[in-house]
C-alpha cells in the first residue's frame, strides 16, 4: 500500500480513484477530513495544465542527426520526433495499440491484404490536410531501399500500395498477422507527400511544430494549436531538447533546474539522483538491451569459434551488478527477453566459462588482439562494460584492445560500420519486428551482418503461422540459432532509467521506451 505520499502520487498519475484513496488512507490511520483534503490537492495537480516551458536534457544526439525520420537512429531525434511528428498508430504502455492517423485496420482472412482507414480532419503544420495519398507516399518512401530508411527491413514485404477513397490498401508478398504493429515503427512518421519532396523539412501533424533545431545541440517546438487530438497532448506552450551526452552533466542540469527531465540515468549515479530534493527516478523494466556487436562476415569474427569464445568469456553477472547496479536482467545472446509474448523460456542461460572460452579461442586459430570500439554514448556505463569485458576475456587468454570513440559521430561512423563495437537497442513491439529489423538478411539495420538462410526462412514461416504454439516453437529455434551462430553478445537487458524534476506533472513510465516512449514532453505538464 505504501505511505500517504505514495497514494497521492498514484492519484496524480490517474491510477487511484477517490474512493480507493480514502479507503487506503483510512487503513493507514489518516482521518477522513485530512484524507479528503489531501486527495483534492493531489487531484488538482493531476489535471493537465496549459502553459509554461518543459525542457529535456538528453543523451544520444550528434551533429550528423537530421529531421528525416527515415534516418532516425539516435535517442534525441527519436524523442523530438514523437513531439512534432504524428504516426499511423502507437503502442500503449500495456502493449496494446492506439490508433492515430490510421483510424481502423482490417485484413483479408489470409492476412495478405490490409486496409487502413485514414482519419479525416488531421492537419499538417503547414496548414494542409493529411490525406490517404500522403500516407501511401510515406509507406512508399520507407519501403524503398534507396531511402535508407530504418523501417525498410519491416516494410520490404509490401507488394503494392494503393489508395481507395479514404483507405490505403496494402498487399503483402507473404502473410503477416501483425502488420498493424509494423506501423508503430518510429521511422514511419507521416509527412506531406511522404517526405518525398523534402524529407528534412520537419513538417508533420504532431502536437508541436518545430521552431528551431541545431543537430547535436538544441531543438525547440511550440504548441500546434490545430493538433487533431485537442488537449490529449501538448500541454506546455514550448518544449526544448538540449543534447547533453555526458551522464554527470545531465544530472547536474536536472539538479540546477536547467532541464526538467533527463533520459538514460547512469546506474552509477542513481544514488545521487535519489538524494536530490524534488527529483524523482523514473525506472521501469522493458525490452531494451546493450549488445556488443560482431560482424559475422568480417575477419576475425567470420569464425564462429571465435565468436563463441567471446560469448563464453563474458561475465554477465559481473557486468549487470557493476555497470547496471542490478537495474536490469542477464542476457542470453539473443535479443528477446520475458517482456515479449512467446518468449522461449526453456533455453539454458549461457554462463561465464573461461576454460571453454579458451578452448574455442584455440580452436578458432586466431591469436592476435581484438579491437572493441566503445563510447559512453552507446549506453550508460558503456566504457566500464568494455573494461570488464576486457578483464574477463583476459582470463581466457584473449586480448581485447578497447578503443574509446568520441560521442559525436559514433552512430554514423562506428555503429554498423566497424566490425566490433558496443550498441543499444530499445526493443520492438513483437519478436517478428525485432528479428526483422536487426537479424533479417536484407535489413539495413542488421548490425551484426548476420546472413542466415535458415533463419530467414523461419522468420517468414513464423510470421504467417496463426497457431500460437507452433509460432512459439519456431521462435525457440530462431533464438537458439542466433544465440549459437549470431554475432551479438547480449550481456544484459536494461531497465529504463529516466528522472524528472519537481516542475513535471503527469509522468507515467512506459516499458515501451524511455521518457514515456518519447512522449513525455508532450504528455506531461508544468506542475507549478
Amino acid at each position: 500500500m505504501g505511505s500517504i505520499v505514495d497514494l497521492e502520487e498514484k492519484v496524480r498519475h490517474g491510477r487511484l480513484s477517490r474512493r480507493d484513496f480514502l479507503g487506503c488512507a483510512a487503513a493507514l490511520g489518516v482521518g477522513a477530513g485530512l484524507a479528503s483534503t489531501r486527495f483534492a490537492a493531489a487531484a488538482e495537480t493531476a489535471m493537465p495544465k496549459k502553459g509554461g516551458v518543459l525542457k529535456a536534457g538528453l543523451s544520444g544526439g550528434q551533429s550528423t542527426d537530421t529531421l528525416d525520420p527515415a534516418l532516425d537512429q539516435n535517442k534525441v531525434p527519436f524523442t523530438f520526433a514523437r513531439n512534432w511528428g504524428e504516426f499511423l498508430v502507437t503502442q500503449k504502455p500495456d502493449g496494446s495499440l492506439k490508433n492515430l492517423i490510421a483510424e481502423e485496420f482490417d485484413s483479408s482472412p489470409d492476412a495478405t491484404r490490409w486496409t487502413m482507414k485514414i482519419r479525416k480532419g488531421v492537419e499538417f503544420h503547414n496548414g494542409k490536410t493529411v490525406t490517404p495519398q500522403d500516407v501511401a507516399a510515406t509507406l512508399e518512401r520507407h519501403s524503398d531501399k534507396n531511402s535508407k530508411s530504418g523501417a525498410y527491413g519491416i516494410l520490404k514485404d509490401i507488394d503494392t500500395i494503393k489508395v481507395d477513397g479514404d483507405t490505403v490498401v496494402l498487399t503483402l508478398k507473404t502473410p503477416n498477422a501483425e502488420l498493424p504493429y509494423l506501423m508503430t515503427d518510429y521511422h514511419i512518421l507521416i509527412q506531406p507527400n511522404g517526405g518525398k519532396d523534402d524529407p528534412n523539412a520537419g513538417i508533420s501533424a504532431g502536437p508541436y511544430r518545430i521552431v528551431s533545431h541545431q543537430p547535436g545541440v538544441h531543438y525547440v517546438g511550440e504548441r500546434f494549436e490545430n493538433y487533431w487530438a485537442g488537449d490529449e497532448l501538448g500541454h506546455a506552450d514550448r518544449i526544448e531538447v538540449l543534447v547533453v551526452n555526458d551522464d554527470t552533466a545531465r544530472m547536474t542540469a536536472l539538479q540546477s533546474g536547467k532541464v526538467d527531465m533527463i533520459n538514460a540515468v547512469a546506474p552509477r549515479i542513481v544514488s545521487f539522483i535519489e538524494r536530490i530534493k524534488g527529483v524523482k527516478l523514473q525506472n521501469v523494466s522493458g525490452k531494451g538491451f546493450y549488445p556488443f556487436n560482431m560482424f559475422c562476415d568480417t575477419a576475425p569474427f567470420d569464425n564462429n569459434d571465435l565468436r563463441m569464445a567471446l560469448k563464453l568469456a563474458t561475465d554477465r553477472k559481473q557486468m549487470l551488478d557493476t555497470v547496471l547496479r542490478g537495474y536490469g536482467d542477464i542476457g542470453n545472446d539473443f535479443p528477446i527477453n520475458g517482456a515479449y509474448a512467446l518468449f522461449p523460456d526453456d533455453i539454458p542461460q549461457r554462463e561465464f566459462d573461461p576454460d571453454q572460452a579458451k578452448h574455442y579461442y584455440k580452436k578458432s586459430g586466431y591469436d592476435g588482439s581484438i579491437v572493441l570500439r566503445a563510447s559512453d554514448v552507446a549506453f550508460p556505463g558503456a566504457l566500464d562494460a568494455a573494461q570488464l569485458f576486457q578483464q574477463s576475456c583476459a582470463q581466457a587468454g584473449i586480448k581485447i584492445d578497447v578503443h574509446r570513440e568520441p560521442s559525436d559521430g559514433y552512430w554514423s561512423s562506428v555503429w554498423n560500420s566497424k566490425p566490433f563495437c558496443e550498441s543499444y537497442w530499445g526493443g520492438r513491439p513483437t519478436q517478428d519486428l525485432m528479428y526483422t529489423t536487426a537479424m533479417y538478411s536484407g535489413a539495413d539495420w542488421n548490425d551484426t551482418n548476420f546472413h542466415n538462410e535458415k533463419f530467414d526462412k523461419m522468420l517468414l514461416e513464423a510470421r504467417g503461422e496463426l497457431d500460437e504454439s507452433k509460432r512459439k516453437a519456431i521462435y525457440h529455434d530462431m533464438a537458439l540459432l542466433v544465440r549459437d551462430k549470431g554475432g551479438e553478445i547480449v550481456p544484459f537487458f536494461n531497465q529504463l532509467l529516466d528522472a524528472t524534476g519537481s516542475k513535471v506533472a503527469g509522468y507515467t513510465p512506459s516499458p515501451i521506451g524511455e521518457l514515456m516512449n518519447g512522449y513525455a514532453l508532450a504528455a506531461c505538464w508544468v506542475a507549478t
